[in-house]
């Protein structure tokens, strides 16, 4: 397996196992990061197999072709797993797909790089972006931004139940010196909130309420697994690692749904083909084992998710 510059990824074995990985099959990493499922699934394949990687960061597209760029087997694309079936239509794999998997969220390389902005715990600009080169960052959101709109996004997605009182510290906190570090953002929202919660940062909820907002994370899950359900192949695979409570929310209604298949009036009579159910749930979420939360803290809100496609 080619090295990588992170530990292994979030419940790792258990979601190469999800995936059910065949030598010849095709498959699609929706956020390579730093490549340790990518790694792992190519190593499992044979040379039939292929692979197609997604990535919005630039920083991890540029490591992925370093790595694994002699490889015939794989290939990435800069973008958002948003486009999903776009990407895979490129590469003539459209509904041929044996698996698509999404490990959620921010990679380890980019909380830890504190030129990223993600993290409170490392001072730098307050960027945010998965893809630094296009959209707002973090803090040109900031600046225009009225305290409504701030509000809302942190309650939204932050669950954060000081949300009004904190946007409106935010405002104030602006008229006197723009807010364009990490670090006085976390000081301005830990000064604004008047309960921390025991073992988190008093800052952890709207800087995950910003960075979802700024990178459109929950519409592009949303759109991504619309678009699974056309790009896997009848026995197919979806394996979704989310690490909070609204994408796992999304994630568990879609693969549902998608197994009911479409309402009907009670007391109709429907087959099975006239329900349309797409998807197949393999067992019940997956989480973390206490070791890999004791080993790995990061792994402690992850949840692992797995369906099939039906034939």
């Amino acid at each position: 397996m080619a090295n990588t510059d992170t530990h292994l990824p979030v419940l790792f074995h258990e979601t190469l196992e999800a995936l059910n990985i065949i030598p010849g099959g095709i498959y699609i990493d929706g956020t390579f990061g730093r490549g340790g499922h990518s790694a792992a699934i190519l190593e499992r394949l044979g040379r039939a197999g292929r692979l197609l990687a997604i990535d919005k960061d630039p920083d991890a597209v540029t490591y992925a072709r370093s790595m694994f760029g002699d490889d015939a087997r794989f290939e990435i694309q800069q973008g958002s797993f948003a486009d999903l079936q776009r990407f895979s239509d490129a590469a003539g794999v459209d509904g041929q797909v044996n698996g698509v998997l999404l490990d959620l969220g921010v990679s380890s390389p980019q909380l830890d790089r504190a030129e990223r902005g993600f993290s409170f715990l490392n001072d730098g600009p307050l960027d945010m972006r998965m893809d630094n080169s296009t959209g707002v960052s973090a803090a040109d959101w900031l600046k225009v931004a009225e305290a409504d709109e701030m509000a809302q996004i942190f309650k939204t997605y932050g669950e954060e139940r000081f949300a009004r009182r904190i946007a409106r510290a935010i405002v104030e906190a602006r008229i006197e010196q723009p807010i364009v570090t990490t670090r006085r953002l976390a000081e301005i929202v830990s000064a604004a909130n008047p309960s921390w919660e025991k073992g988190k940062h008093p800052a952890t909820r709207c800087f995950q309420a910003i960075r979802i907002h700024i990178n459109r994370e929950l519409d592009d899950l949303k759109a991504c697994l619309d678009q699974s359900l056309r790009v896997l192949a009848p026995g197919g695979r979806l394996a979704v690692i989310s690490f909070h409570s609204l994408e796992d929310r999304i994630v568990k209604r879609f693969m549902r749904d998608a197994e009911r298949g479409d309402r009907f009036p009670a007391g109709i009579p429907v087959t099975e083909q006239q329900r349309n159910s797409r998807l197949a749930l393999i067992g019940k979420a997956i989480k973390p084992s206490l070791r890999e939360v004791e080993e790995n803290p990061r792994a402690r809100s992850a949840v692992l998710r797995v369906a099939e496609r039906k034939q």
